[in-house]
């Protein structure tokens, strides 16, 4: 490794580390409780990541005058996050597509409540500049990173077989965002498997350019995710369809200020404002609010079947099962089209 890469590899190691996203499989530790926003006799006890909910709706000014009080609980991913809703100790939280699958998987006490979608060009294959490798299909053989049970996983697999590949025609190294940047920074795989904003620090940082995205091929979903106990409770229930709404404006806020999002953003999570940006155009900034329908349930049912042929999860279910649809009312289908910045990708 030159000295160039190693010093410039810890300045990236450490974001990565801060940003241990909801997307994983894999289990992280909580990183404790938090503050308390909002004033009232109903708490809504929340789950979050850093650079989460809790930051948009600061920024886009939603909890001012809260009349329920918020209490944050701050979670390195989203696993983690949803072992604390199946245990009671979290109402309600933000995860991405893949999280609710092994929860459910796993028999937790969960309910999906609340679905965003967005582009798919931040999850990613990205490789070396200067790899002779055009298309997926070039990937037989060669070794990809990927974090094990992450929705780049599930991406993989799906663009392999897109390209008329299994994953066992490639070889897999299953490691986690921060150990697979050195693998791929000192080229010891081929391919990395990942999604923003680590898509976009890697074409940033770390000479990286994109074999092929997630577009067409993954659901772009993320999930608000409850759990029943809070749903059953009259009072909590409205203050849940309450906050939901404060998400939603605050999504809109961020696709209308994605600079100043980027700048809070980047604060929270380490990053670099560049990167940050590049991120919120990519994908972050352009997800819309939608209904938690039949099509957002089936792509989920696909994501669940195909982890439990890969023997990932131990059993085949019923996606259905976790999903509640209460708060479905007026709301786009799953299938909406992203917001767009107009950027090339």
């Amino acid at each position: 490794m030159s000295a160039r890469t190693a010093i410039a590899l810890p300045a990236l190691l450490l974001p990565l580390v801060l940003l241990l996203t909801g997307c994983s499989g894999s289990s992280s530790a909580n990183s404790g409780g938090g503050n308390t926003d909002g004033r009232g006799s109903v708490t809504l006890n929340v789950g979050d990541q850093k650079g989460g909910s809790e930051a948009v709706l600061r920024a886009a000014g939603e909890l001012d005058d809260l009349p329920y009080k918020i209490r944050w609980s701050t979670f390195t991913s989203g696993p983690p996050l949803l072992e604390a809703v199946n245990a009671k100790a979290v109402d309600i939280g933000a995860v991405g597509n893949t999280p609710p699958v092994f929860a459910a998987a796993a028999k937790s006490k969960i309910k999906v409540i609340a679905a965003t979608h967005g582009t798919s060009y931040g999850e990613a294959i990205v490789i070396k500049r200067g790899s002779e490798l055009r298309t997926v299909a070039d990937l037989r053989g060669k070794s990809v990173a990927v974090a094990q049970g992450s929705s780049a996983h599930y991406q993989l697999t799906a663009s392999l077989a897109k390209a008329g590949l299994s994953i066992d025609d490639v070889r897999v190294s299953l490691l986690q965002p921060a150990d697979a940047l050195a693998a791929f920074t000192r080229g010891k795989v081929d391919a990395w498997a990942i999604w923003d904003p680590y898509t976009s620090q890697a074409l940033r940082q770390a000479d990286a350019r994109v074999l092929t995205t997630g577009q067409g091929v993954v659901n772009g979903l993320g999930f608000q995710v409850a759990a029943p106990a809070a749903l059953d409770d009259g009072e909590k229930s409205k203050v849940i369809a309450d906050y939901l709404r404060r998400l939603h404006r605050s999504q809109d806020w961020v696709f209308k200020h994605p600079e100043e999002w980027a700048k809070v953003w980047a604060k929270e999570t380490g990053l670099p404002y560049e990167t940050a940006l590049d991120s919120v155009h990519r994908s972050h900034g352009t997800r819309v609010t939608v209904a938690v329908d039949e099509a957002a349930v089936a792509s989920e049912q696909k994501i669940a079947d195909t982890f439990a042929e890969l023997g990932l999860t131990p059993r085949r279910f019923s996606f259905r099962d976790f999903v509640d649809t209460r708060f479905n009312a007026g709301l786009p289908p799953s299938t909406a089209a992203p917001r767009s910045y107009g950027k090339g990708h």
